[in-house]
């Protein structure tokens, strides 16, 4: 069965090795590479070593790619491997016909195409022709080594010239088409030279395949970067630009004591190369496309944390949003990322240019993790926020975390993102925030409503806030269970600044263990009005004194009533969410505890038998 090899590479791609030999082998990181005993012979010692895309045995020599990991170890054969394989993956296998067969001898036709317009377009950016071109680069900083090491070209003005050289070696206008040379008219006809004016910049793939190219226009003409359009070759989705010769030099043995070389995404064309000339060969950028899921993938096949590079003004600043967002939902333990926010105005080849290898390197070592970014990024123009604005900005905050699908990961990042939240926003003893933040508000214990002047009409939303709130403050050790819908709710102003009393004593851990406790610590203070405020407003014992478990689990039932009266959808999509979740992960006793008093209360409120 002939299989072809643009689909074996796109599997291979698609397939993190690591992840399917840890599935039958105890793995253990070994630098930027994994280690495990060899499942193919008897050992103690760990010989065998997985990298990105092979895996070798220095105990009894077994070596291979994840195709032939699944063969040998499961005794398949090289179709049925695949297949495995592909199914895994989401692909099909292409049938093996004769028309499979004539695509394979085209694709590879393609290939030798792009490389015959390599070498005409590298040749004449030496030529008279291509001065203007080979001014531009060196221009630019690039060394005449940098360049051909390269391979970079002049398209040269006129716009038949790379067609009639390609007539004339029997490579017809349709077969240009078709390797991403010409555009296509409405009828899918060839109509005109995709690259004329313009410096050329070969793209490979991550084996140093040609498969297209860009291009730069001299002067002020748009677009500015031009890429080859999607082919049986190229797909930008799935390429960086510089990963072949990265995904090398990170792999590459080093001296003992040798500064790691870091894998690092930069922006565009002329940041890689600047980049890789200043000695920094781990350097790749995407092409002409926001970073995307299929990229990342491969860029932690070959390390796993790499450091994402962006220009320090408002783009730069929305790029790293896009890159947070996309990478989120894709996080695990072995997968991390870092990001370096440049100095504004600046980008890493401007850098390398005024400032030096040295301070470049300065800039990637100190790239910060992501969650810090993460932060940075959520809380971006947050400095004097008021209970509205913390609880929205928290809300953000705990959102961003639980788009990570780990839940041990995504417990630490919700954990990290909320312990910034409070030391910048900390509720000062006087009732101001740290970080410039404005006070609690006008409290004090003469603002509370007088028990002989009742509204002539009870707001029943106002009510059911009140009764929600009041439950907490008599019995405190609920918040930290309830914290994460109490956020999701829209709260009066004086009630939003209990909330966020609420809020700050539980994360400082400084809740007091009943409602009288609580009164007393903060007797004195600006906060007792409004704690008082809530529990003066109607009838609400301050504290109950039985503490059986049927009696708390009447009490988080009650407290989840009210909140399902107030936000009945978000609360009927949660409980789904966590018996989906119990379900999925087995029985616990305590997680069940946990999310009975919510069964019970959205039980009640559907059949309308609970009474305020």
């Amino acid at each position: 069965m002939a299989i072809e090899s643009g689909f074996l590479d796109e599997l291979r791609a698609r397939t993190p090795l690591f992840s399917v030999v840890g599935r039958r082998v105890k793995l253990a990181r070994s630098g930027r590479n994994w280690k495990g005993c060899c499942p193919f012979h008897g050992e103690k010692t760990p010989s065998f070593y997985v990298y990105d895309d092979h895996f070798h045995c220095f105990g009894c020599g077994v070596h291979g790619d994840v195709i032939s990991f699944v063969m040998q170890m499961e005794g398949k054969s090289f179709p049925e491997a695949v297949e495995e394989l592909a199914s895994a993956a989401g692909l099909d296998v292409p049938k093996d016909d004769r028309r499979s067969q004539e695509d394979v001898a085209r694709t590879r036709s393609l290939g030798d195409v792009l490389e015959l317009v390599q070498q005409i377009w590298s040749s004449a950016l030496f030529t008279p022709s291509g001065r203007a071109g080979l001014d531009y680069l060196l221009g630019r900083g690039l060394t005449r080594q940098t360049i051909e090491s390269f391979g970079l070209g002049w398209a040269g003005d006129g716009r038949g010239s790379l067609t009639s050289a390609l007539a004339a070696r029997g490579v017809p206008p349709e077969m240009m088409a078709e390797a991403g040379l010409m555009r296509l008219d409405e009828e899918g006809r060839p109509k005109g030279e995709l690259f004329w004016g313009r410096v050329t910049f070969p793209i490979r793939d991550r084996k140093g395949r040609l498969v297209s190219f860009g291009g730069r226009i001299l002067g002020d003409g748009q677009p500015k970067y031009l890429n080859g359009p999607e082919t049986a070759l190229f797909s930008k989705r799935r390429l960086l630009f510089g990963l072949d010769r990265a995904r090398a030099a990170v792999r590459a043995p080093r001296p003992k004591g040798a500064p790691v070389t870091d894998l690092v995404v930069v922006e565009g064309y002329m940041d890689v190369i600047a980049l890789h000339q200043a000695g920094f060969n781990g350097a790749v950028a995407p092409l002409g496309t926001a970073l995307t899921p299929e990229q990342l993938d491969v860029l932690w096949q070959v390390d796993r944390a790499p450091v994402l590079c962006f220009d320090g003004d408002a783009a730069g600043r929305r790029a790293a949003a896009r890159a947070a967002e996309v990478a989120l939902p894709l996080l695990k333990e072995e997968r991390s990322l870092r990001l370096c926010l440049l100095p504004e105005g600046e980008d890493p080849d401007s850098l390398v240019r005024t400032r030096g290898a040295e301070a470049v390197g300065a800039l990637f070592a100190s790239a910060s993790p992501l969650s810090d970014v993460l932060f940075d990024l959520l809380a971006g123009g947050v400095s004097n926020p008021g209970p509205e604005e913390r609880a929205a900005l928290r809300r953000k905050l705990v959102d961003a975390a639980a788009q990570i699908p780990e839940r041990t990961l995504a417990a630490e990042y919700r954990s990290t993102l909320l312990d910034r939240f409070f030391e910048t926003f900390r509720r000062k003893k006087g009732g101001g925030f740290a970080g410039g933040a404005r006070g609690a508000g006008g409290g004090g214990s003469g603002s509370r409503v007088p028990q002989d002047i009742q509204p002539a009409r009870v707001d029943p939303v106002r009510e059911r806030q009140r009764i929600l709130l009041g439950l907490l403050l008599r019995y405190p050790d609920l918040v930290p269970e309830v914290e994460e819908a109490l956020c999701r709710l829209t709260l009066p102003e004086d009630y939003s600044e209990v909330r966020a009393l609420l809020l700050d004593l539980s994360a400082e851990g400084m809740l007091p263990e009943d409602g009288r406790s609580l009164l007393e610590a903060l007797a004195g203070r600006e906060e007792e009005g409004l704690v008082r405020g809530v529990l003066s407003e109607g009838a609400l014992p301050l504290n109950m004194e039985e503490k059986d478990t049927s009696l708390a689990v009447a009490i988080r039932t009650q407290w989840w009533h009210f909140y399902g009266l107030l936000n009945f959808g978000q609360f009927q999509q949660d409980v789904a969410q966590e018996v989906a979740r119990f379900a999925q992960d087995g029985a616990d006793m305590a997680e069940w505890k946990r999310l009975q008093p919510r069964l019970e209360a959205l039980a009640a409120l559907r059949r309308g038998e609970m009474d305020e």
